[in-house]
């Protein structure tokens, strides 16, 4: 695998965002081709809860679909986790949100780190789907780098998550490691868990819900269908709906 290139500037509005100086931390994660643009209203909101936010910038999000396609999922993850650290350091208290990918990253950090995420909370998490053509994939990205994208999968008009155009397929490829690791280990999340799941996504089908719920160990689990959204559901009509909720649910679950 080539090593990422750093050449490629960082699309205005899809660089990393932190704020807040309470002692209670809250990372959030982007999803797969997306960029932290998705998350910033929530993120924004949290720290007007008294949180301190991190949300990184994936490496090869946020840039070029070309650079995207020579990073590897264990990056990825080392950026969030790299994250949750930072955020330890100035916190008594951390938890964990995801958006998409960005969800399944918000599940390996409960797998690996179950002491240090206080609550999870997922908004249309993907750790697989059910299309077919993804057996396709180790002939496919062997003859084209990349496929047409699914970006922007938002009812309200006008919003735009900063996402590639394009799929770049090795990189799709290191996602589908990345989902089959996280999909190994769900039994070792023990976080209360608040789910969102958008009743029309044209991006992430039922499997990765049917998966998680029935795979984690937490006891605390709270499901909320949204109604008038599609995948980018932060971004989207229902948007403020996740934000007043997630805000309760990790008042809930964070010390006093």
């Amino acid at each position: 695998m080539a090593s990422m290139s750093t050449s490629s500037p960082v699309r205005p509005g899809a660089e990393p965002y932190s704020a807040g100086e309470g002692k209670r931390g809250v990372l959030l994660c982007h999803g797969f081709t997306g960029s932290p643009a998705a998350l910033r209203p929530w993120a924004e909101y949290l720290a007007e809860q008294g949180y301190t936010v991190k949300v990184p910038r994936l490496p090869g999000h946020g840039t070029t679909w070309q650079e995207m396609n020579t990073t590897t999922w264990q990056q990825w993850y080392a950026e969030v986790d790299q994250a949750l650290t930072e955020l330890r350091q100035a916190c008594e208290w951390t938890a964990v949100c995801g958006l998409s990918m960005g969800g399944g990253l918000a599940l390996r950090l409960a797998e690996n780190r179950p002491d240090e995420v206080g609550a999870l909370v997922l908004v249309n998490p993907a750790v697989g789907l059910k299309r077919f053509d993804l057996k396709l994939l180790p002939v496919l990205r062997r003859l084209t780098p990349s496929f047409p994208g699914i970006s922007n999968d938002i009812a309200k008009p006008g919003q735009d998550e900063l996402a590639y155009d394009r799929v770049p397929l090795h990189a799709l490829a290191q996602q589908l490691k990345l989902w089959q690791d996280i999909r190994y280990y769900l039994a070792r999340v023990q976080a209360p868990l608040l789910y969102f799941r958008s009743k029309t996504d044209h991006v992430v089908d039922g499997l990765s819900q049917e998966v998680i719920l029935a795979g984690v160990s937490s006891e605390i689990r709270e499901f909320v269908e949204l109604e008038r959204s599609y995948h980018v559901a932060t971004l989207d009509h229902d948007a403020e709906l996740i934000f007043a909720r997630s805000a309760e649910f990790l008042a809930e679950h964070a010390p006093a």
